[in-house]
């Protein structure tokens, strides 16, 4: 399949409603309406494919981005050429161009070979996309394999700086404080005290059956069901 014709498909599923939806939650008109579901069975259709979605990317189209990221062989990415990906991902308070930084980090970036490396170099940058992904694979750490991390160090950057980063940024380092608080028994209550003082998604919508992201509550849920 041709760039040409995926863009001509994206087109044919797109959702003139959804499309609306999508311009209301901060999206360009370089985009169509099509549905997330929509997407994905169109990336079990055409399979791994780094050529096409190297091209899709290139479009700069946003649903053309989010499928590309489900099209790529993450291993044959050179780290330049993902940071280069990352950087261009447009930092915006939306909800549209978090979803694509975060396809991006889950689908590419978490599976590259170099990702330690990045994390470590992108924690240290200036640049906005590229400290909140290398927020995003520090959460990962913290998780699964926290051995060698500085975790009180990062607890006390995440309460010197997470008050005062706009809540694009907030939103992975609020991820790292939530899971040094459900990971770290002994750290817990200052991870709960931070997370109080700031008030960080304290008041975000959230569906019935869903955990709040307020870390209080998002740790004292994950330790609930830890036994």
């Amino acid at each position: 399949m041709t760039v040409k014709e995926v863009m001509a498909r994206l087109e044919s599923m797109g959702d003139e409603k959804l499309k609306k939806i999508n311009l209301r939650n901060g999206a360009t008109e370089n985009q169509f309406g099509v549905k997330m579901g929509d997407l994905r069975k169109i990336a079990k259709e055409i399979k791994l494919n780094p050529e096409l979605a190297k091209q899709l990317w290139e479009t700069g189209h946003w649903e053309a981005q989010l499928l590309a990221t489900q099209l790529m062989k993450p291993k044959e990415l050179s780290a330049d050429e993902l940071e280069a990906m990352v950087a261009s991902v447009p930092f915006s308070e939306t909800v549209i161009f978090s979803q694509l930084a975060d396809w991006l980090v889950s689908y590419v970036v978490k599976q590259h070979p170099q990702k330690e490396e990045l994390r470590q170099k992108w924690m240290a940058s200036d640049h906005r996309m590229l400290v909140r992904a290398g927020w995003s694979l520090t959460a990962e750490r913290i998780a699964k394999s926290p051995d060698g991390l500085d975790v009180v160090g990062l607890l006390d950057r995440i309460e010197r700086e997470m008050g005062s980063v706009p809540p694009m940024s907030q939103w992975p380092m609020n991820h790292c404080l939530a899971e040094i608080g459900i990971n770290f028994p002994e750290l817990r209550p200052r991870a709960i005290a931070i997370a109080e003082k700031i008030g960080a998604f304290k008041d975000y919508p959230v569906s019935k059956g869903c955990t709040s992201p307020f870390a209080p509550i998002w740790i004292g849920e994950m330790v609930k069901r830890q036994g």
